[in-house]
């Protein structure tokens, strides 16, 4: 982590000290009670239409069959509306509480075993643009990601590929209001980091913190099946649905 980056830590941890997001008990980002309560999302939905209940977040027979979506499947730990969730991913990000990536990776983690879900030959995570990363100090992405390659095949470690890079900074889509905004604010700002011949034929597990419509993961998967992958799913700690206006 870069010097200002702990610096405003230290002052942000000073002003509001560190206390579990769910019940208030002091010390902890999530207490052990707190992180065992956390209910896992029960049901998975086809991550183009968001509208049909599918095994494994696949896609659905009729989006499928449009081929429109080139992201193959999704997997979201939790719902977006959890509390605890939509704190914890404020503060990794704004707070910088990095040490948040392991329980949130813990939650994402134990969905993807529950769902069971084929092993990538890699993972990857969506990248920063590197003025964002130069501000955070870190991408909140590829911490869930390494953990993920970690703890999803043990005791074999599946590599994690930093496979892709962001060309565009741009605004985030959390601020963004607008569907067909968030859509525009994407499009084309990703290439492939990697040579095309690393991923020819691969089956890749996208890693992500949130996805709001879907688009950045689209995006990503469109970057890295043009180049060669196989197979595209990804997996996010949580999905916030959204009206298409």
């Amino acid at each position: 982590m870069h010097f200002f980056v702990k610096i405003k830590k230290i002052i942000l941890d000073t002003l509001f000290p560190v206390s579990c997001l769910s019940c208030g008990a002091p010390e902890h980002w999530v207490c052990e009670q707190c992180f065992a309560e956390t209910k896992m999302r029960e049901q998975q939905s086809c991550p183009w239409c968001e509208k049909i209940a599918t095994l494994k977040g696949k896609l659905c027979f009729f989006c499928k069959e449009q081929k429109k979506s080139r992201l193959d499947g999704l997997v979201a730990a939790v719902s977006y509306e959890n509390p605890f969730v939509k704190q914890a991913t404020y503060n990794l990000k704004y707070r910088f509480a990095s040490e948040l990536a392991s329980p949130l990776s813990e939650i994402l983690l134990k969905s993807l075993l529950e769902n069971d879900i084929s092993l990538p030959k890699y993972v990857v995570p969506v990248p920063l643009h590197r003025r964002r990363l130069r501000w955070r100090g870190f991408n909140q992405s590829q911490l869930l990601a390494e953990k993920i390659s970690a703890g999803l095949a043990p005791p074999v470690k599946i590599e994690m590929l930093d496979a892709l890079e962001r060309r565009k900074h741009k605004k985030p889509q959390m601020e963004i209001k607008k569907y067909r905004d968030r859509l525009d604010n994407v499009k084309g700002i990703f290439s492939l980091k990697t040579k095309p011949s690393k991923i020819k034929g691969a089956r890749i597990l996208l890693v992500d913190d949130i996805a709001t419509t879907g688009a950045t993961l689209q995006e990503c998967a469109g970057v890295l099946k043009e180049n060669g992958a196989r197979y595209v799913f990804a997996a996010v700690i949580a999905r916030q649905t959204m009206k298409q206006n």
